[in-house]
């Protein structure tokens, strides 16, 4: 990252923190915690959080951190996935990574001053990145998680896991760039994730073990710990469809200008270019590894929504199929 755009990043948080159309997450894949909010929702807004009635998030930049905007093909349609991650050394981004259900004491950090004393319990998913705990001060909650301290929370014949999604404690999720809280219901596995904050546990996705999704390009050494998501130029904040806005096109534009992978612009340039002089798939990259495949199937996308020569763009997309094996996994099941 060039040294300006990193003393950038501390405006460009304060600036998404203040904008409720975009959105975030912490976490990894199979246990993530998403923060949005919407735009006439009450707000408490410090520096460098926010948190509403429903969740809020706290984002601490370290010097060193480093940022990658990327997009990701998403559906079988002409749509798009966008973000900024926020990265850090494997070292300083690590957690704990406990494997059992763990207490963890009174939380010394909440978002809201009423929620000062409340415990914390680390559940014990062992994902890298990210510490995925609850928090309570109910005293039957207490006792329940009490005794499941020292076994796995998803352990044949614990009651546990089942117990959390009917009490729905507060979901904290701690890792070495800040937090999300989530305060909403937790839906029963059968059901749909709310509007708003929410949770994601995917047991099969956790022990995957992954810090990230292989078409995402980020450097050796290096794991994301939070993501930004702009506002996007087809869907709203919820993720439901909107018409699209050239604008937000061009704002996430520019800083795949500024943070985005090199190798990924030159293949989206390159694929731009032979579409729009009208020449067709031979004319143009043909990357095999899957962030410039990524590239390649985003590139062909947008274009179906900014203009093409006629009948070009077809033979394009003939030849080169939806990358259904690029797609993001998960959903909305069994998450809360």
């Amino acid at each position: 990252m060039p040294e300006r755009a990193e003393a950038d990043v501390p405006a460009l948080i304060e600036q998404h923190l203040d904008d409720a159309e975009s959105g975030w997450s912490m976490g990894a894949p199979g246990a993530i915690a998403e923060f949005v909010r919407s735009s006439d929702e009450p707000a408490l807004r410090t520096a460098g959080a926010v948190a509403t009635d429903r969740g809020g998030i706290r984002v601490t930049v370290p010097p060193g951190c480093r940022l990658l905007a990327y997009e990701t093909p998403a559906g079988p349609d002409d749509h798009w996935n966008h973000a900024v991650a926020l990265c850090l050394p494997v070292a300083e981004a690590y957690r704990a990574c406990r494997r059992v259900v763990t207490e963890l004491g009174a939380d010394p950090a909440p978002l809201r001053s009423q929620d000062a004393g409340a415990v914390l319990f680390d559940l014990g998913l062992g994902t890298p990145t990210v510490d995925a705990c609850v928090r309570t001060a109910d005293p039957e909650l207490l006792e329940i998680l009490r005794a499941g301290c020292g076994r796995p929370l998803f352990e044949p014949g614990s009651p546990l896991a089942a117990a959390l999604v009917v009490a729905a404690p507060h979901r904290v999720f701690d890792t070495a760039l800040g937090r999300v809280e989530v305060y909403a219901v937790i839906p029963p596995p059968s059901g749909r994730s709310p509007d708003g904050p929410h949770t994601h546990l995917l047991p099969a996705l956790m022990r995957a073990g992954r810090t990230h999704g292989a078409t995402v390009p980020v450097p050796d050494g290096w794991v994301p710990c939070a993501h930004l998501y702009p506002p996007h130029p087809l869907t709203d904040r919820n993720g439901l469809p909107r018409p699209f806005d050239p604008a937000r096109l061009a704002s996430f534009e520019e800083l795949l200008a500024r943070y985005g992978d090199p190798a990924q612009a030159q293949i989206a340039t390159a694929v731009r270019a032979a579409v729009r002089a009208g020449h067709g798939p031979a004319a143009g990259p043909h990357p095999s590894d899957p962030p410039g495949r990524a590239a390649l199937a985003v590139a062909l996308r947008k274009l179906a929504h900014i203009g093409a020569p006629d009948g070009v763009l077809t033979g394009w997309r003939r030849s080169t199929p939806a990358p259904t094996d690029l797609l993001d996994p998960g959903g909305d099941r069994n998450s809360g």
